[in-house]
């Protein structure tokens, strides 16, 4: 277990698999005795951004408070994991500068899998017109240029991203090389 916090910025279409990531990778940081927290786009929307729409000044005050607090929790040594869509590569910049120790996913995904995936309904409400500015499909999303890691949910297991999600932490110095030999020995028993 390491005393060092830092932030893994998952981001990504919706329906790529962000939050999917970030409860499995939250899940195997607790078994280790890591301190943990989530912040998930759709439920910072409920509580911290409450009011906002989906404007490019919502969004970029959106992702400029969920940068605030990962910032506050990972400089007291607690390990955040952002899953929000954060679509601009400017908001995402300025949370990696506020953050400072900061892992940027690229939870990559074609559109049409996304699509197909649709959990939430929200591109049938897009395609029935109920929904404007949906990012990727009438609003931008600009993928990241030099992300630490790029995921691609649509061409490998969750468990496999997960794994590599883990070897990059370790390869970056942010958890010791034990933790992933450590889950590996469990994994193959």
């Amino acid at each position: 277990m390491s005393d060092k916090g830092f932030t893994i910025w998952f981001t990504g279409l919706s329906g790529a698999g962000k939050s999917t990531l970030a409860e499995v990778v939250e899940q195997r940081l607790k078994a280790n005795g890591q301190r943990v927290e989530v912040l998930d786009g759709d439920v910072v929307r409920t509580h911290l951004s409450k009011g906002l729409g989906f404007s490019r000044e919502d969004r970029d005050t959106n992702i400029k408070r969920i940068a605030f607090v990962c910032s506050l929790l990972t400089r007291n040594g607690v390990v955040c994991i952002s899953a929000a869509i954060s679509p601009y590569r400017e908001a995402r910049a300025w949370a990696r500068q506020e953050i400072g120790n900061f892992v940027e996913v690229y939870v990559k995904c074609s559109i049409d899998v996304c699509r197909q995936r649709d959990v939430k309904g929200l591109y049938k409400l897009v395609d029935e017109g109920k929904i404007k500015n949906f990012t990727g499909v009438d609003d931008p999303y600009e993928e990241p240029e030099q992300p630490e890691l790029v995921i691609e949910t649509d061409k490998e297991t969750v468990q496999k991203s997960v794994d590599r999600i883990f070897s990059k932490l370790v390869e970056l110095g942010y958890l010791e090389p034990e933790f992933v030999s450590e889950h590996e020995k469990v994994a193959a028993k």
